[in-house]
């Protein structure tokens, strides 16, 4: 490599190991086997290196979980299996990547003040939408307004729990109590919309008063 993509290699390393706050331009010309000189050279300042590299750091996460969402899940499974089946593997991506996830967090910290980055996480999380909507419902979010919320709500979800690992692993939810939950969710909906189906039903049939008056 020439000493651009030596200086890259170098801070993304150092943004895994130290953070983005904590790294210096020492610290990446050493871990890059080059001269301090050399990032003036090719990137003019170290906020600029360290803006490229979070941006590779962006691309090289996105690609990590779009392997983690594609994981093969078996082919008879049941919605809810397939949708534990998948958070099994995110959650396992979490662990095997850990540093990656880290200096991931940072990037949306940093988004708000540098626009480049905030640019680029926006246009990852619109494809993030679009792959998890396809991905756990079928849904081309591409096209469908329900279905770009949908991917949203994935979108949120897997944030959230991104940020739960990060502070307590261990207490963070599994793939099953993530089933769980949404199976209790679920039970307390149904009902709820059934009920109403079937007074809307009766009402129509002359069995209940209409909505705002009394049956003569």
């Amino acid at each position: 490599m020439g000493n651009r993509e030596d200086l890259l290699a170098g801070a993304r390393r150092c943004l895994y190991e130290k953070g983005y706050a904590r790294t210096t331009a020492r610290d990446i010309a050493a871990a890059a086997g080059t001269s301090l000189a050399a990032i003036g050279y090719h990137f003019k300042s170290t906020e600029a290196l360290l803006n490229a590299a979070l941006l590779h750091a962006c691309d090289e996460w996105g690609e990590e979980m779009l392997r983690a969402l594609a994981a093969e899940v078996q082919a008879e499974a049941t919605p809810l299996e397939r949708f534990e089946a998948i958070w099994k593997h995110v959650f396992e991506s979490f662990a095997t990547h850990r540093q990656m996830v880290s200096a991931n967090l940072e990037v949306f910290a940093s988004a708000g003040h540098v626009p480049e980055v905030r640019e680029q996480l926006a246009i990852g999380l619109e494809s993030g939408r679009v792959h998890l909507a396809r991905m756990f419902q079928g849904l081309d979010a591409t096209t469908d307004r329900k279905a770009w919320a949908v991917g949203s709500f994935y979108q949120a979800l897997l944030s959230g729990l991104l940020m739960q690992w990060l502070v307590d692993p261990a207490r963070a939810p599994s793939s099953k109590d993530l089933a769980d939950a949404l199976r209790t969710i679920a039970a307390g909906i149904e009902p709820a919309g059934m009920k109403d189906k079937v007074q809307k039903g009766a009402a129509r049939k002359g069995k209940a008063p209409p909505a705002g008056g009394k049956r003569g």
